[in-house]
């Protein structure tokens, strides 16, 4: 039977009809917005009133997160900000290295003898003067393989002990930090040198999504949040992988639909392009194979993006890249040519005009009207670079919690004052009409769309620094980056990211009109419900 939603009020993201009191929903899509007198030639109906005194919008989309925010809290979490976990418990933040030791010697003694120690989310650029190594790991946990990921995934600092189990020590691999004496400090950049120790481990954490568990955990931190479709933006697309994706989306209580995006890295490309177009055959309305993910740099606050002249402000040298420039652009034309999308990881200058390069030479070679390449993070993008974006018809989904999380150090020590104030450029995206999104980048920040549209409007940062006020968007332009952008970014604005007939019935439900509230009324805000296909999800307090 068909279902009217009633709302105080129903943002739908659509101009032709930008606001309604109700929706009707029939076989999990929209059938009709309106008033309730203009619905009932639609049939006959049951009123459903739950939401009448609360908001509807469109269901969030979050367009580059990873379903590793599912796996990750199974492990020690060393975090300078306090977090969430999915089941909504609160976790304290390290502001010390005594703090990390403590945590770490804790967990080692309620772990069994010889078992490795797994910790993540550290933030090296928070501890002025002080760098984390092997040696105070082994200070406290010297008997057994101890791992600390970096909250930005592209470093880890590793003690003795698993050093020892890797060839680290001999290796010319690049990114292995070492003292004046050249042994290994402990410190790894980029993955090169992280998958000598994920060989040792005989695991690598980033295969922890071919899990069904996980993603559950990852389902549940999305609907926490008024996600209704959410990205795992980097899949090895294993075959247990695969069948754990079909598996977790054909639950019928699922409460989001899952966008893979392959790792590119992981594959030859001629093999990669069939491992797409095979999964392709399995997509269903929970389930959307088709994006490439290609990592190119590292991250800036962990001084392993690529960064143009001057480089970075305090004198570092330049960062990593993640496969040689030739073979990245060759990935590029591969997939390119394939007809498939890349979502491309570019951090520093230098790496967005490296893929610029690459897709401008993709497009002159084997034109494609549509192809919607987005370069993910943007973390630092010239305004000749978004020209240049413009005219190739590429999108851009910024990482806009970035100002908040590492605002300060990028004023202090990456960027320096006037190149900090362009981070994240969004409304100068959206000027020169870009196709924009802006995402967590989970498990690297919290999963929070209403966060990322408090830092696109506020752009303050940890310690209440404005980093960049003529780059703040309105909140009509931040609701419509976290909803149709997003949507756009991923192909899929034909069935989400707006409230229209024909489309998925996926919203999200607030208890506040975002346009009659202050920005920082966004940051605390919590969601009530979300529902994906006419099926509420009421959030578990």
């Amino acid at each position: 039977m068909l279902t009217i939603f009633e709302a105080k009020r129903i943002i739908t993201m659509d101009p032709s009809l930008p606001t309604a009191t109700h929706i009707a929903v029939k076989e999990g899509r929209v059938l009709g917005v309106g008033p309730l007198e203009e619905l009932k030639d639609l049939g006959e109906y049951r009123l459903d009133q739950q939401f009448a005194d609360k908001y509807i919008y469109p269901g969030f989309v979050e367009g580059h997160s990873h379903a590793l925010e599912g796996a990750m809290w199974k492990y020690l979490y060393l975090g300078y900000f306090p977090r969430y976990d999915p089941q909504g418990k609160y976790w304290d933040g390290c502001q010390n290295l005594a703090a990390i030791q403590q945590k770490l010697l804790q967990q080692a003694q309620q772990l069994p003898a010889g078992k490795p120690l797994i910790a993540w989310g550290f933030d090296p650029v928070y501890f002025d003067g002080e760098r984390l190594d092997k040696a105070i790991i082994d200070e406290v946990v010297a008997d057994r393989p101890v791992v600390v990921f970096h909250a930005n995934l592209h470093l880890m600092t590793v003690n003795e002990a698993m050093l020892r189990q890797t060839n680290l020590a001999q290796s010319q691999i690049e990114g292995v930090m070492r003292t004046e004496d050249g042994a290994p400090n402990g410190e790894l950049r980029e993955m090169a040198a992280m998958h000598a120790v994920f060989e040792a481990l005989g695991q690598s954490i980033f295969d922890e999504v071919a899990s069904l568990e996980t993603l559950k955990q990852y389902a549940l931190a999305a609907q926490r949040t008024g996600i209704t479709t959410i990205t795992d933006l980097y899949n090895p697309l294993s075959d247990q992988g695969v069948a754990v994706l079909k598996e977790a989306t054909s639950q019928t209580d699922y409460p989001v639909r899952l966008v893979p995006a392959m790792a590119a890295l992981e594959w030859q490309s001629s093999q990669g392009i069939e491992r797409v177009q095979q999964c392709q055959q399995a997509n269903t309305d929970r389930l959307h194979f088709g994006l490439v993910k290609l990592m190119t740099d590292g991250s800036i606050q962990g001084f392993s993006a690529r960064m143009r002249w001057p480089g970075y402000h305090n004198g570092q040298e330049n960062g990593i890249w993640n496969a040689p420039p030739a073979t990245l652009k060759q990935m590029v034309m591969d997939y390119h040519q394939a007809g498939l999308q890349l979502h491309i990881h570019t951090n520093g200058d230098e790496a967005v005009e490296l893929m610029l390069d690459a897709i401008e030479e993709a497009q002159t070679l084997w034109y494609r009207p549509d192809h919607r390449h987005t370069l993910q993070h943007c973390q630092f993008i010239s305004q000749a670079q978004m020209r240049r974006a413009a005219k190739l018809g590429v999108c851009l989904n910024m990482f806009v919690n970035h100002i908040y999380y590492w605002g300060d150090i990028h004023r202090q020590s990456t960027l320096g004052y006037s190149r900090s104030r362009r981070m994240q450029p969004l409304r100068s995206a959206y000027e020169l009409g870009i196709p924009v999104a802006m995402h967590s980048d989970a498990p690297v920040t919290p999963l929070g769309p209403l966060f990322s549209m408090w830092c696109a409007l506020a752009r303050r940062t940890a310690t209440d620094q404005v980093l960049g006020e003529h780059e703040a968007l309105s909140m009509e332009q931040a609701l419509y980056a976290v909803t149709l952008g997003a949507a756009y970014t991923l192909h899929l604005d034909d069935q989400v990211g707006s409230l229209e007939v024909g489309k998925y019935a996926d919203m999200v439900v607030l208890e506040h009109d975002l346009y009659a509230t202050t920005p920082d009324q966004l940051r605390d805000m919590t969601v009530h419900a979300t529902v994906v296909g006419g099926q509420v999800h009421v959030v578990r307090t």
